[in-house]
């Protein structure tokens, strides 16, 4: 079993950076996939980006192609992911997941952390 801790999140202007951190406190966390994914008040859960076990392979919502950037450092057992050019609709917050194998859908993750609040103000 792998418990999820995230970090980084915080409030920030339009235009700017934030990364966050996805850390595993137990478990043997090289082993996954790891997914990001983030809710806004009112919406449904969307996937953001993922990696895989390896960080061989990657995923990205279109829209945050070219913004946002997933890695992972095995060493630290972290995933972090990588936010630039933020805006007021990234608002969320954001949640990592893990699982034994990648993909874009929140219902194959078995392994949640609690979230950390993203805040971009206009």
């Amino acid at each position: 079993q792998v418990q999820l801790v995230e970090s980084g999140g915080g409030l920030v202007q339009a235009g700017g950076s934030l990364r966050l951190s996805c850390a595993a406190s137990r478990g043997t966390f090289s082993l996954y996939a790891v997914g990001w994914f983030r809710q806004a008040p009112g919406k449904e859960r969307e996937f953001v980006a993922a990696i895989s076990s390896s960080a061989a392979n990657t995923m990205y919502t279109d829209s945050m192609k070219g913004r946002f950037t997933i890695s992972r450092d095995k060493t630290k057992n972290t995933v972090y992911l990588q936010m630039n050019s933020l805006q007021p609709q990234d608002t969320a917050v954001y949640y990592c997941a893990a699982d034994s194998l990648l993909g874009r859908s929140a219902y194959q993750y078995d392994y949640w952390g609690q979230g950390t609040q993203v805040t971009v103000s206009s």
